[in-house]
């Protein structure tokens, strides 16, 4: 299956995003550890969710008024320009890009040269896009693997984080949070016991400022 075709419109995959940093904010006091992250103030109505497994891959999504684009890298993939001799980015995957969406991977922290696939969707395109990419057979892009990690149901998350943060949580409470309810004190003591309160709910808030 095409992985554009099974990705959410930016609207559901914004609230996905903020769904998924948010459980991070709980689980983990350290934000440089942290799977999924969410940063609603990166530039003026322009937000940024991210992805960092810690092994050297990581997924951006900026999301903007004008539309939303993807930028993915797998450090393993033969894709990546560091698996090339010239070490150039690979051809197609930035030619199509939309001058004022690719404009935004221009930030120093997002690594614009560090990509094995892009995918964006401007305001008035019905579906994602992606350039034209030729990718000999049986080499990955790393799409499937990255964008598989934004987990869309709370059982995957809660499968997730048994083995990324070596705790089982109350599949209950997740399943709150995918639902849209607001993260209460209790819902933090249950998913962290150990975790630092008035801390998390000051760095929830920001989520949503």
């Amino acid at each position: 299956m095409n992985v554009l075709d099974i990705l959410p419109a930016p609207e559901n995959l914004k609230k996905l995003m903020k769904i998924l940093a948010s459980l991070n904010i709980v689980l983990c006091p350290e934000d440089w550890l942290r799977y999924h992250s969410f940063d609603s103030k990166f530039d003026k109505n322009v937000s940024l969710a991210s992805i960092d497994n810690g092994s050297g891959d990581n997924l951006f999504i900026i999301f903007t008024p004008q539309g939303t684009i993807i930028k993915g890298f797998d450090h393993e993939s033969e894709v990546s320009p560091y698996a090339r001799d010239e070490h150039e980015v690979w051809p197609g995957i930035y030619e199509e890009v939309p001058t004022l969406l690719l404009s935004l991977l221009e930030d120093e922290a997002i690594a614009k040269d560090d990509v094995t696939f892009c995918f964006w969707r401007e305001n008035n395109d019905l579906t994602w896009q992606k350039g034209k990419v030729e990718i000999p057979a049986g080499v990955e892009d790393g799409s499937d693997f990255l964008l598989g990690t934004i987990f869309r149901t709370a059982e995957d998350f809660v499968e997730f984080a048994e083995g990324y943060f070596e705790l089982t949580l109350p599949l209950e409470v997740v399943a709150q949070v995918y639902e849209g309810a607001a993260i209460t004190k209790e819902m933090i003591k249950a998913l962290n016991p150990d975790g630092d309160v008035e801390t998390i709910l000051q760095e929830l808030a920001e989520l949503d400022t």
